[in-house]
């Protein structure tokens, strides 16, 4: 912490006589050479941690306003970008800011303290942050969005446009609260991506709240964060589908009840259907899906390339989702034949695809080939005290 400023001092000395020549309370004969005097209390000062007319203060400054000989009793802290928040602790008399500075802004610093014998004394100084170009600052991007429904499986994803050196510090600063009240943590995936998830899948009907407070907090290496993000969503009923590769089978369970058994086909010998616990990531009532884009080339004897797939669900960043197959109803129920897709007819895809939100759980057994834990929303494929080692905190 800087050492306290003084801001300005005010003196004001105050006469203990009445000014009649005589003393207070002594009779006509009393003593002619008595005399009295009251001392005034000493002036109060107000003291910053921040000099008057610094320039460049670095912006994960916490600004302090404090009095001495004397009681703080009102700051205000104004700038272009606003005023900045704070409260006078009742412990210790101090006024501590409660939110960061902004880059490259001046901000006015209007403090009020009073002394023993209710004297005030007024401050009024000003500083200057230092200016912060965007490389030198990184935002969040987080997931699920402001307002959105999803399953009980969705992680909370913070994706940051620059890398984070100093996690201990932004996880500090990062929140997640539920309603009910749900034990959970954090795994940094990489010094650009935080994921949070719940011990156990969300409880249906859950309401959560993150806050990304990451505004102006050091990320190290000379990277701040650009700004805070606060997102409520809420978790809708409990989906979780259970894929059986060997049997090709997919039963449907909404909150604990088994809805519907569906046939279906996973990926054939050379590209088997992983296993594990995947989370839909994304939907598309209708997608081109190509096998250039999951490494099978143009001219190769598995390649396709087909425009119009239905009621495609995505379930890993490397290429695997439920879809609609008309092309292989023959086999749903019976064989493995796709690239690792889950397929199913047209009509069964339709209404998966009509109950299913972002977030919902496929459950897939039956394979050797485990299901990645960065691979899309792969979490949940951790033991609970492995992600919570991936904390900064842990």
């Amino acid at each position: 912490m800087r050492p306290f400023a003084v801001l300005s001092v005010v003196a004001v000395v105050a006469a203990g006589c009445d000014g009649s020549g005589f003393l207070p309370g002594a009779g006509e004969g009393g003593d002619p050479t008595a005399e009295t005097t009251a001392a005034a209390a000493v002036a109060a000062t107000v003291r910053t941690n921040v000099k008057a007319g610094a320039t460049a203060v670095p912006v994960d400054t916490v600004l302090r306003v404090a009095a001495s000989d004397g009681t703080l009793t009102a700051v205000t802290v104004q700038s272009a970008a606003g005023p900045i928040k704070g409260r006078i602790s009742p412990a210790n008399g101090r006024w501590v800011a409660s939110d960061r500075l902004e880059p490259g802004v001046r901000y006015r610093v209007r403090a009020t303290a009073e002394n023993a014998d209710g004297v005030e004394v007024k401050s009024d100084t000003s500083f200057r942050t230092q200016a912060l170009s965007l490389a030198q600052q990184t935002y969040p991007s987080v997931s699920p969005l402001d307002g959105e429904k999803v399953g009980v499986g969705m992680p909370v994803v913070v994706t940051f446009d620059l890398p984070v050196s100093d996690k201990v510090a932004f996880e500090k600063n990062m929140t997640v609260t539920s309603t009910p009240k749900q034990a959970g943590s954090w795994r940094w995936v990489s010094d650009k991506e935080a994921h949070w998830r719940p011990k156990s899948y969300w409880k249906a009907g859950s309401k959560v709240s993150v806050d990304v407070d990451v505004n102006s907090v050091s990320a190290g290496g000379g990277v701040y964060g650009q700004e805070d993000r606060d997102i409520d969503f809420t978790v809708g009923d409990a989906h979780v589908y259970k894929v059986n590769a060997k049997t090709h089978q997919m039963k449907v369970f909404k909150n604990g009840s088994l809805v519907r058994t569906l046939p279906i086909t996973t990926g054939k010998a050379g590209f088997i259907t992983r296993s594990g616990v995947k989370v839909i990531m994304e939907k598309f009532a209708s997608r081109r899906m190509n096998s250039e884009t999951v490494g099978i080339p143009q001219g190769s004897s598995e390649a396709y390339d087909i425009d119009d797939v239905k009621w495609a669900m995505r379930l890993t960043n490397s290429g695997e989702f439920i879809h609609a197959a008309p092309w292989s109803v023959g086999s749903q129920g019976r064989d493995n034949v796709s690239h690792g897709c889950t397929g199913m007819s047209t009509d069964n895809a339709a209404w998966l695809y009509s109950m299913t939100r972002r977030g919902d759980v496929v459950e897939y057994v039956g394979t050797d080939r485990p299901m990645e834990p960065d691979n899309g929303y792969g979490d949940w494929n951790i033991k609970w005290a492995d992600y919570v080692d991936g904390s900064a905190l842990s």
